[in-house]
């Protein structure tokens, strides 16, 4: 697989680069530009070399099947524009903007730009082809590049027609297609948490958030790879329940709790459950709250985040573990009264700095990780929550960059 620092003869040449600008955006203000910021050494390091930068992102979701006046809201909502201005603002030159997604618009501005120049197109989610891989949509994308750079790592989980089928049409015709910068750092961390080397065992994943059934094949990947691993979450209520625990008024997926008592048997001791939890009488507004055994939680109250004991237990194991892989907070750590178990984890994690290898797989972990201010004790925190989880699951396999190679 070609990486893009190996590309060269790019004077003047068309490279199309798919990055991820999916940022949170408020009034046309942008409210964290991280993902900007991240594609910046691919994008400087093709405009180095003389390139003529076509850049294309998604932004949010535009739903084409809703009314015709939901989708010009949800596109006028999802625009790109403002992400144009403080890519320029950050690279220190203009930054060109195509309002057309493609046709005669399109090409016209990719026909303008000199050698050195960024052009960033309007969200391709505006056209209804692009997360059906169409591929007319497709071969009109491609038919404006001499080569194809993939950089868009949270995005590498969708056979989309902007990170599948432009570089499947370019590599066919014999055209570069390589992965940028940011891809390329993600390949090589995760990979390390698929292909698992003895000198990075002990190795723990910890995973948690609301439901079993979006992690079912995670666990079925990481039971093979992992010594140990920690569950937590409103998940482990379901395992709670093949356990025979009387649950309260807690999230449960019945459907799951057989698959969940499955993997509890196949574990043979390697799943490590919470002890204790942080309970109460309501999600909103309690007006009681109280640690009880995860043995025995009374109706009409709900688990909301590991108690006190669980925590020092699964501080424990961590701090045994030579890599962790994290997905998923411990509680609903955006609520003051359970964050004490994201925290812990959190901690325990930094106590590993420089004697582990340990991984923030994206999504709320990493928004977790930075709230609290561990996000620079991890070795690595992805920017693709659902991308890093496929491709764990997946043996290191992704639809975006498998097509690379």
């Amino acid at each position: 697989m070609l990486t893009v620092d190996q590309l060269q003869n790019l004077n003047g040449k068309v490279v199309l680069v798919r990055v991820d600008f999916n940022v949170p955006l408020k009034n046309g203000e942008i409210r964290d530009d991280n993902r900007v910021v991240q594609a910046l050494p691919t994008i400087k390091e093709l405009l180095g070399k003389g390139a003529k930068v076509v850049l294309f992102s998604h932004l949010g979701k535009v739903k084409h099947k809703e009314a015709p006046e939901v989708v010009e809201e949800q596109k006028k909502k999802n625009n790109l524009a403002p992400v144009a201005k403080r890519l320029g603002e950050l690279l220190g030159q203009e930054v060109l903007f195509s309002e057309a997604t493609r046709g005669e618009g399109l090409k016209a501005c990719v026909a303008s730009l000199k050698a050195g120049q960024a052009l960033l197109v309007q969200n391709t989610r505006y056209e209804k082809g692009e997360e059906k891989n169409d591929p007319e949509l497709a071969a009109d994308w491609a038919a404006l590049g001499d080569a194809y750079v993939m950089d868009a790592f949270g995005s590498a989980h969708r056979a989309h027609a902007s990170t599948y089928g432009i570089p499947e049409l370019l590599k066919g015709q014999g055209k570069p297609v390589a992965v940028g910068y940011l891809v390329q750092k993600e390949v090589e961390n995760l990979n390390r948490c698929v292909k698992v080397s003895e000198s990075d065992r002990p190795y723990i994943a910890i995973l948690a958030g609301l439901k079993v059934s979006t992690k079912i094949k995670v666990i079925d990947s990481l039971l093979k790879k992992c010594d140990q691993i920690i569950i937590g979450g409103a998940m482990a209520n379901t395992f709670y329940k093949a356990l025979g625990y009387p649950t309260g008024d807690s999230l449960v997926e019945d459907e799951f709790v057989e698959y969940a008592g499955k993997c509890l048997e196949q574990a043979k001791g390697r799943i490590l459950l919470p002890v204790d939890a942080v309970i109460a009488n309501a999600f909103e507004n309690p007006t009681e709250v109280k640690v009880a055994s995860t043995k025995n939680t009374p109706d009409g109250f709900q688990g909301l985040d590991i108690g006190p004991e669980t925590r020092k237990l699964f501080a424990d194991a961590i701090s045994k573990a030579k890599m962790v892989f994290w997905n998923g907070p411990m509680g609903v750590f955006e609520q003051d009264a359970y964050q004490a178990g994201t925290i812990a984890v959190c901690e325990a994690i930094k106590g590993l700095k420089g004697k582990a290898f340990t991984v923030c797989g994206g999504g709320d972990s990493a928004a977790a990780a930075k709230q609290f201010g561990y996000f620079n004790d991890f070795s690595h925190v992805s920017t693709g929550g659902g991308a890093s989880l496929e491709m764990i699951e997946n043996d290191g396999h992704l639809p975006g960059i498998d097509v690379l190679g």
